[in-house]
């Protein structure tokens, strides 16, 4: 099943590698490129979403859980895949119920900060599969240098456990403010 995994796996990456670009785009611009690429962006999630959560089944069946659940590395890299398939469906959920609106105002920088977010922990997880399949990559120096060791941690890192506190705060400060705004309106 390994190489089943390692087939799927790139369908989810691609496309949602796309959806960040697309949402990328449109976060600064109006023009019409961008929103003819809009146009694509649902139908882009829920291809990268589904695909995703086919990659992660077909990944479950690489090898017997309990020695996958035994290594730091693999707790780590379903944690993360289960993390960012979550997160892209929650972004697809949220393009898709308040359609073009996302890019009103401030919610365009709102979606762009997102979808970097999500690109961070595609490539987080990306990172950790290829060094189970025997293909590091630098990728895991940076997460060393934010404290996180993939071999031997199985936590989430204090820095990274900051920028996630640091996040909430800023996504409530934000969504307080935005409330404010329109009823100001």
């Amino acid at each position: 099943m390994g190489p089943y995994h390692a087939v799927v796996v790139h369908f989810p990456i691609a496309l949602l590698t796309t959806a960040t670009l697309v949402i990328a785009l449109r976060a600064f611009s109006d023009g019409a490129l961008a929103r003819s690429t809009d146009r694509a962006l649902v139908p882009l999630l829920a291809l990268g979403v589904l695909s995703g959560a086919a990659a992660f089944a077909i990944g479950l069946m690489v090898w017997p859980l309990e020695a996958i659940f035994s290594s730091p590395l693999g707790r780590n890299h379903i944690l993360a895949a289960a993390w960012t398939l979550a997160y892209w469906a929650l972004l697809l959920a949220t393009r898709w119920i308040q359609g073009p609106a996302v890019w009103d105002g401030f919610t365009r920088w709102v979606m762009l900060g997102l979808a970097i977010l999500g690109g961070l922990l595609l490539a987080i997880t990306g990172a950790l599969g290829g060094h189970l399949m025997g293909t590091p990559t630098a990728a895991s120096e940076g997460l060393r240098l934010l404290g996180w060791e993939i071999y031997t941690t199985y936590y989430v890192p204090d820095t990274t456990l900051a920028l996630i506190a640091a996040a909430v705060l800023v996504l409530l400060a934000l969504g307080w403010w935005g409330r404010r705004a329109r009823a100001a309106v």
